[in-house]
């Protein structure tokens, strides 16, 4: 039969020399395998402490380094950035100072002007007012004139069509007294 066990030189086997169960349980097998866990881990203990610890290690500092330096440098930049943002901040203000100062002096400017225009131009109408109120007189004390001539003459004139006589002493006496009141 096949299922009999057999001991062939301590080893748990079958008849057909097949291994029986799971072989890491037979006892008989167990120094054999202790002995080769122990060689393989040494073997793991040496190339984990030799070679590839060294090496993580070694990326660890490295990444440390470059995170540190990465911070330090992410810093500094944060302090010109916020150096940049105050001249920045310093320059706007000035810059608007500037530009209040550009238009008080530009209104100033434009106000005087604008005050020189306007006394010229009060100027120039009190003149032509002056001038207008003289040819006003003018042109009034000829039309009293012209009114007194003409009365004088329209007066003359009626004298004569009603059939009488006046000298010129007379009707300009008349035209004197009646224009004045």
């Amino acid at each position: 039969m096949a299922t009999e066990t057999t001991e062939a030189a301590g080893v748990c086997v079958d008849a057909g020399g097949y291994a029986l169960g799971m072989p890491q349980l037979c006892a008989d097998w167990m120094p054999n395998q202790i002995f080769w866990l122990l060689v393989a881990l040494a073997a793991i203990y040496f190339v984990m402490s030799r070679i590839a610890l060294p090496r993580i290690g070694a990326v660890l500092a490295e990444r440390s380094g470059t995170i540190t330096n990465d911070i330090a440098a992410a810093e500094d930049l944060k302090n010109k950035a916020a150096e940049a943002e105050a001249a920045y901040d310093k320059a706007l203000v000035d810059a608007r100072a500037e530009a209040a100062k550009i238009v008080a002096e530009a209104k100033a400017e434009i106000q005087a002007e604008l005050d020189a225009e306007l006394q010229k131009a009060d100027a120039e109408i009190a003149a032509k007012a002056a001038e207008s109120e003289a040819a006003i007189v003018e042109i009034r004390d000829g039309a009293v004139k012209s009114v007194t001539a003409v009365a004088k003459d329209t007066a003359k004139e009626l004298v004569a069509a009603m059939g009488g006589s006046a000298d010129a002493k007379t009707i300009t006496a008349a035209v004197n007294a009646r224009m004045k009141g």
